[in-house]
């Protein structure tokens, strides 16, 4: 297999430009660097295109294994000189195991509700360490799926993918409007449970559908009149120091685990 040596490669070239949200959603692609998320990636099959090492920096047996078994595989794989991979590596230290994926997407049809399970829908969410923390958290409380509303952060950015844990590739992934959640959730009669700072209902003291979607609004903006008229039921987390409000990140995180709780009680 011949080695790319050349920073300007032309396959180099399209990789790197997978950093940028508008060729990842042009080419329906993303990179992703690490031993870790890579096995991850290869364990949930059919999201790698393409393995990109660099036999230099591979500096643990357990990736020398994964190149060997994804090569047994089949996997496409991009042999790359060192300089050519620091090139594209966004890590200080990098590992020398990267890949394109190929991004998965769940359409949301209108005439159909979601499996059962617990669903997070977040509204304009803003940093992609938030959505993909709160991916981490929705895999760990044993949670189906997210719903992106309007004009969300990337999924699929470096940063959402490393905060996410792996958890990108497990669970289903919708976006759409809020228009068109608004008359999803008409049509299918969906409990719905919205997030409040003036919610006079203790998070604590709700009971969550057991088959429901937790609505969370923007970091900066909170939820829309449009959207909270559709929850069935709004919530708050007390704040009993001087902050007003937490994280999104932490706050969803602790309702979804109180759902979590909830469910595993009956």
């Amino acid at each position: 297999m011949e080695q790319i040596t050349s920073t300007s490669n032309p396959q180099i070239k399209l990789i790197r430009k997978l950093k940028v949200r508008k060729f990842r959603v042009e080419s329906n692609l993303f990179f992703l660097e690490g031993v870790r998320i890579v096995i991850e990636a290869l364990e949930a099959g059919q999201w790698i295109t393409q393995l990109i090492v660099s036999r230099e920096l591979l500096g643990s047996n357990k990736a020398v294994e994964v190149v060997e078994e994804a090569e047994i595989k089949g996997v496409p794989i991009l042999e790359v000189s060192k300089s050519v991979f620091e090139s594209i590596s966004s890590k200080d230290g990098p590992q020398g195991l990267a890949a394109v994926a190929q991004q998965k997407w769940t359409e949301l049809d209108l005439n159909t509700q979601p499996n059962s399970g617990t669903w997070i829908a977040l509204y304009q969410v803003a940093d992609p360490g938030n959505l993909g923390t709160i991916l981490r958290t929705l895999d760990g409380m044993g949670g189906d799926g997210l719903i992106l509303l309007d004009q969300c952060t990337d999924p699929f950015d470096p940063s959402a993918i490393r905060a996410s844990m792996g958890a990108i590739f497990s669970k289903q992934i919708i976006k759409s409007t809020s228009q068109d959640f608004v008359d999803w959730i008409a049509k299918n009669g969906i409990k719905v449970t919205g997030t409040a700072d003036s919610a006079k209902a203790d998070y604590r003291q709700y009971r969550y559908p057991d088959n429901g979607i937790l609505l969370m609004g923007s970091e900066r903006e909170g939820l829309p009149d449009a959207l909270a008229a559709i929850c069935d039921d709004v919530v708050s987390i007390p704040m009993m120091g001087r902050a007003d409000s937490l994280n999104l990140a932490v706050a969803s995180s602790i309702l979804l685990y109180e759902i979590a709780s909830q469910q595993q009680a009956h």
